[in-house]
């Protein structure tokens, strides 16, 4: 945990990338009073799924909410017939050798972390539905409020969420950071060739990295 002088740096989907990951703490010149956390999505796409998630294991500065690829392959790894893409697939096979030590990370991990002001979340929030009250696919999984909160057609939540604290999300990638009323997303393709970009609290400010290739095709 950070003492009062350090810095919370929250991080967008990093998806294996972690030579960017390294590259972006090298640019905001951690200290060891800082915090980092990610939205979620630690793990499949990029090559590295293994040297991130060690990361988060074996430092206490960092911590991280679950995203929809993580539950998956935790879901996967606990027997439950899901389907997985190949990205997840492809993951599995990197970290099956200790597959038991990684399940028990992603069993710990909660759906959001709250930090007073703000709140972190994978996905996002039902605008006027109580957090308690939120499903866990609409924290992985939500952008949109129509019939189907996956698709990237229709109204984006986090257009109406007006909530008391502002949302850190991940998720939805786009080229540059997602503004709404309360609400920042912070999923900037590092995956896909683009960047991944973190922000932090207490600057108000957005500090990005570029990705060293495309790593996913999206």
């Amino acid at each position: 945990m950070a003492q009062s002088d350090g810095r919370t740096i929250v991080v967008g989907d990093i998806h294996g990338c972690y030579d960017e990951l390294t590259d972006l703490l090298d640019k905001v010149k951690l200290k060891k009073t800082d915090r980092v956390i990610s939205v979620g999505d630690l793990i499949t796409k990029g090559p590295k799924s293994r040297e991130v998630l060690e990361l988060f294991m074996t430092d206490d500065r960092f911590s991280t909410v679950i995203g929809n690829h993580d539950l998956i392959l935790r879901r996967h790894w606990y027997g439950e017939n899901v389907e997985l893409k190949q990205a997840q697939t492809d993951a599995h096979k990197e970290l099956k050798g200790e597959k038991d030590a990684y399940m028990q990370f992603l069993s710990s991990l909660p759906f959001t972390i709250d930090l007073d002001t703000h709140l972190v979340v994978h996905a996002g929030l039902r605008p006027n539905v109580e957090l308690h009250s939120q499903t866990t696919g609409d924290l992985t999984r939500i952008r949109t409020l129509g019939p189907d909160r996956e698709s990237a057609e229709g109204t984006p939540w986090y257009y109406v969420y007006n909530g008391e604290k502002t949302v850190l999300f991940g998720h939805w990638p786009a080229k540059e950071p997602r503004r709404g009323p309360k609400a920042i997303g912070l999923d900037t393709g590092c995956c896909y060739g683009y960047q991944l970009t973190a922000y932090i609290i207490e600057t108000d400010e957005f500090v990005s990295v570029d990705a060293k290739k495309a790593y996913d095709a999206g």
